[in-house]
């Protein structure tokens, strides 16, 4: 298992501080990390701003800090409603073609996407089949740089595990496989060890964070008391020191075979703030948790 560090923790999204992409890659390799994921949008690896020029430098950078692209990343969301003529569908393709054209040169074996949020004007089944053939065409075209597609468990479209299965079945495209992660099964009320089980034969990364979940309540003065309001607020916290059974999760990939790249992120607001100090202290600790209690084979 390689141990991987996402540059969307550095890229200022949530009010952290901000890194650029060459400087990111030092700092993971200088952490200790094994690999990087790096985001496939501005700040970092906007295709749209990707010149020969560029990779060049980019590819400079990760031989001299002795680090290696592991994973790219797209921002998908292939059920998106279109209300007027834009080929919102064949400009994700693209997209997530060429992130593979430009990450397969930095070395990277895999694109990491989203399936898609409901709530748009097709109804679940349209929805289904949208994405389905969206994913199998993007697979496709990554084929061509002999790259995988990698769907993480994240957007609504077949987020619950069987679901993922599923949809990874009616892809059928030996390139397309999962970046299975134990933040929305733990939330959602999966049980991990078997969720994570079942998923591991097919995945080939898994994005770790952790979380405390904080409950939430409204005021009503009529009865002088609170109503409580659901879903709790989520917040990021040291990995371990929240509330995701993480043995239980990599017990179960580990036992179902698993041994790909595990990619820390902070992608969300942090307990103690943005600062490098913080966001370093974080990455640390994921090292050092994931050294003693998965890589020891504790």
């Amino acid at each position: 298992m390689q141990l991987g560090l996402f540059s969307v923790s550095y890229a200022g999204y949530w009010g952290q501080e901000r890194l650029s992409l060459e400087d990111f890659i030092r700092r993971a390799a200088g952490l200790g990390f094994d690999c990087v994921m790096l985001a496939g949008k501005r700040p970092h690896l906007a295709p749209v701003d990707m010149t020969e020029e560029r990779l060049e430098i980019l590819q400079k950078v990760l031989q001299e800090a002795n680090i290696r692209c592991a994973v790219v990343a797209a921002y998908t969301d292939l059920c998106l409603p279109a209300p007027s003529e834009a080929p919102h569908l064949e400009w994700q393709i693209d997209y997530v073609s060429q992130l593979g054209r430009w990450g397969a040169r930095l070395g990277a074996k895999h694109v990491r996407v989203f399936t898609g949020y409901s709530g748009g004007p097709l109804p679940p089944q349209a929805q289904w089949v949208q994405v389905v053939r969206s994913l199998q065409e993007m697979a496709d075209r990554l084929a061509e740089h002999q790259m995988t597609l990698a769907v993480q468990n994240h957007h609504d479209v077949a987020v619950h595990t069987d679901a993922l299965l599923e949809l990874l079945s009616d892809v059928d495209r030996p390139n397309c496989k999962l970046a299975f992660d134990a933040w929305s099964p733990f939330l959602r009320g999966e049980p991990l060890y078997e969720a994570a089980r079942k998923a591991a034969p097919h995945t080939v990364i898994t994005t770790n964070a952790d979380y405390i979940r904080l409950p939430r309540f409204a005021y009503d003065p009529a009865v002088v008391n609170y109503r409580r309001i659901e879903p709790d607020f989520v917040r990021a916290v040291r990995f371990g020191q929240g509330e995701i059974p993480f043995e239980e999760f990599f017990h179960g990939l580990r036992d179902g075979g698993f041994d790909g790249v595990a990619s820390y992120e902070m992608c969300s607001p942090l307990r103690g703030g943005g600062s490098l100090q913080n966001l370093d202290a974080y990455a640390r600790t994921y090292l050092q948790w994931m050294r003693n209690h998965v890589l020891s084979g504790a």
